[in-house]
């Protein structure tokens, strides 16, 4: 298992939409992310919209499937959303996060202020769908370096898990979990 996969990012995430017009006016619309494919049978629509090359958000729709609505802000548990909290998009610059906070505002949609995390810096916002988002620009850029697992900046949990301890100690993880299909 030494060689690791060439990843190049991500590739889409897909969602549940129970109103891909909605979706369509908001990404597309709203966030300037292009609709840049799409595909439906008598099943389902299937939409997707780029937030950089190669990486796109994608939509189902599921037709004649009436969808329960549910919606919970980011970073705050709910025991109904236990495989996904929120979705963050990248952007270059503090510049171009305040520029997105003001396109927000402007279409009527509710934002937060930017929040500094440290080395990222973000604002929180939610799509037509309920889906919490974040849209966040790197302040000390974690990707593309080496890792330094004792950089405080970077790393700041005070009880890390003993994966984390194993990989500052190691170097490597010398136990991986199997997963079953579902």
């Amino acid at each position: 298992m030494d060689e690791k996969p060439h990843w190049r990012g991500i590739n889409h995430l897909a969602l549940i939409t129970a109103d891909m017009d909605a979706t369509v006016r908001f990404y597309h619309g709203v966030l300037g992310a292009r609709l840049v494919a799409h595909l439906g049978n008598g099943a389902f629509r299937h939409y997707f919209f780029e937030f950089g090359p190669q990486c796109t958000i994608a939509f189902f729709e599921y037709r004649d499937f009436a969808l329960a609505p549910f919606a919970k802000p980011a970073g705050v548990p709910d025991h109904r959303a236990v495989q996904f909290d929120h979705l963050s998009f990248n952007l270059p610059d503090e510049e171009a996060l305040r520029s997105l906070q003001s396109r927000l505002k402007a279409a009527g949609c509710e934002v937060t202020d930017v929040v500094d995390h440290g080395f990222i810096r973000s604002v929180y916002f939610t799509d037509p769908n309920g889906i919490a988002l974040e849209a966040s620009c790197w302040v000390v850029d974690a990707t593309g370096r080496p890792v330094d697992y004792g950089d405080e900046v970077l790393f700041s949990d005070p009880d890390p898990v003993p994966a984390v301890e194993e990989l500052r100690r190691e170097g490597r993880l010398s136990q991986l979990p199997a997963t079953h299909l579902v």
